[in-house]
């Protein structure tokens, strides 16, 4: 599975970005989806999970509330609307599918597309 995410950008404190993630082939049905960032000198950390089905969700404490992952199956994506930006979600975010059932480890999932850069000016 070959993933594509876009939708970055430069966004002011407080403000709204949606991040897409597109699919190559439709067995990305199959896959539990996940979003992650990784700012510079960080490790990468998991901001949001979505199940192979659409019916479970999971998200870290620090962006719970803010952040809403979703997917449409019939279109190949899944889809990061984030809310209430702050200057610490900046970071390049990545898109990863997964054969298990919601991991957040990094190293669960095997599919990751290119990245896309968000950045939150204060």
């Amino acid at each position: 599975v070959q993933l594509q995410a876009y939708g970055g950008g430069l966004v002011q404190a407080g403000g709204s970005l949606r991040l897409s993630c597109a699919a190559s082939e439709p067995t990305f049905s199959n896959y539990t989806m996940g979003w992650f960032r990784q700012a510079p000198g960080k490790e990468r950390e998991f901001v949001a999970g979505i199940s192979w089905s659409g019916g479970r969700t999971y998200y870290p404490d620090s962006v719970r509330a803010r952040f809403a992952i979703s997917r449409d199956t019939a279109k190949n994506t899944v889809s990061l609307q984030m809310s209430s930006l702050k200057p610490e979600d900046t970071a390049i975010y990545y898109c990863a599918a997964s054969r298990l059932v919601l991991p957040f480890m990094p190293l669960a999932y095997d599919f990751w597309g290119q990245g896309t850069q968000v950045t939150v000016s204060s």
